[in-house]
């Protein structure tokens, strides 16, 4: 059946206007300049803004905490914008060059999102005898020094669809940093929910920030705190560890815990959050760094400890090859060597490190397994993470900032 159609006198015109726009648009373009089309757009600009690939920070002053042997550094951006913005309980990347080394280290930031607007960040260092890049900063960075830093990382924040109201925090040592940057934030009215830090020290003196966080529990009524120490006995403290005992006394019915501290504790801690039968699901930790006695892990050959393999770097067309321990992550033998490789978290997680292992055995424990199924299957390693057990063929992306 034939489908009559009128179209009206505005209609004709209509149709007329549309069968002539392209030779209206392609005498508009001729017309145009012959130059590149450049636009900004408020959200990138603001993507940028809030989570730059790296900020250049400059050290605007150090406070000193003798009995904690440690240093807080406080950073505002070389350029005078705001500090790149983070959640309380995310850390930063420091990106740096000691003598011949690139290295990157994770530190916990402990200022309030808040400072980001005037332009602030502030990490605390503790010294580490045994490390190479924590007593090198307490030693030598120093008032208008300069260094580059990634924007906030990781996932030990507090997410209200995923957490409890109510979190107890179990810190140990410098591991207070990321829960007084909550503590910080629920007093700046910037995070909202219930805290509770039971905080372990060796000593009194080796408490972090103590005036400052009984301030905060004093004027907020959701953040309370309660110290351990474990070679004193003093009025006003408990005494010993952070004991599945004692932190059933601060346990509340619908409660999430969150874990940060040193190597050890993470360790001892295992067997004590299980006697306390919650969920996995409501128990969280901040990032435990790679185990430092790889030996110990599960499924690791022990006729590999000790030993010493060759490396074969390549990256960015060039080939090195250098000595790596069986008994230190392959990152750290490359930046020993002075290449400049990709890395932040230096646990695993991240997967800014991700590099092809061309040839070669290596060991990943089970504990700092992050990589993906398809990156495993495909024969993709995480440096940071992971331990040579024969001679090795890598491929490392280039660190192409800084």
């Amino acid at each position: 059946m034939a489908l009559n159609v009128k179209v009206g006198l505005i209609g004709v015109f209509d149709m007329l206007k549309f069968k002539g726009m392209s030779k209206v648009r392609e005498k508009a373009i001729q017309a145009a300049p012959a130059k590149d089309i450049r636009a900004e757009f408020a959200i990138n600009n603001n993507a940028k803004r809030l989570h730059p690939d790296y900020q250049e920070l400059v050290v605007s002053r150090i406070e000193a905490h003798p009995g904690a042997h440690a240093k807080t550094f406080v950073f505002r951006r070389a350029d005078g914008k705001p500090a790149a913005w983070f959640r309380a309980g995310q850390y930063i990347s420091l990106k740096l060059k000691i003598g011949d080394s690139f290295v990157t280290r994770p530190y916990s930031i402990c200022s309030s999102p808040k400072d980001t607007l005037d332009g602030t960040v502030s990490v605390t260092v503790q010294s580490n005898p045994k490390g190479f890049v924590a007593d090198y900063l307490l030693e030598n960075l120093k008032a208008g020094d300069r260094v580059l830093a990634s924007d906030g990382q990781g996932q030990f924040y507090y997410e209200d669809l995923r957490d409890a109201k109510h979190v107890v925090a179990l810190a140990g040592g410098s591991g207070i940093t990321p829960f007084l940057s909550m503590a910080r934030a629920i007093r700046d009215g910037i995070e909202d929910f219930e805290l509770t830090i039971l905080y372990g020290c060796r000593t009194e003196e080796a408490i972090l920030f103590r005036d400052e966080l009984n301030a905060i529990a004093a004027a907020c009524g959701k953040v309370k705190v309660a110290y351990v120490l474990s070679d004193e006995e003093k009025e006003g403290y408990a005494h010993g560890f952070l004991t599945a005992e004692l932190i059933q006394k601060y346990l509340t019915p619908d409660c999430s815990v969150f874990i940060c501290g040193p190597e050890a504790m993470y360790r001892f801690l295992c067997g004590e959050i299980e006697k306390l039968g919650l969920p996995r699901r409501l128990v969280r930790r901040e990032m435990m760094g790679v185990t430092k006695k790889v030996w110990e892990q599960p499924g690791y050959p022990q006729d590999a400890k000790g030993k010493t393999f060759r490396v074969t770097v390549r990256r960015c067309g060039e080939e090195r090859v250098i000595d790596a321990s069986a008994d230190e992550p392959i990152l750290v033998a490359i930046e020993r060597a002075g290449i400049a490789a990709p890395s932040r978290c230096r646990s695993g997680e991240c997967g800014w490190c991700r590099s092809k292992l061309v040839s070669g055995e290596i060991f990943a424990p089970e504990e700092n397994e992050g990589r993906r199924y398809s990156d495993i299957v495909h024969g993709y390693i995480h440096p940071c993470s992971t331990f040579a057990l024969s001679d090795l063929t890598i491929e490392v992306p280039g660190e192409y900032l800084g």
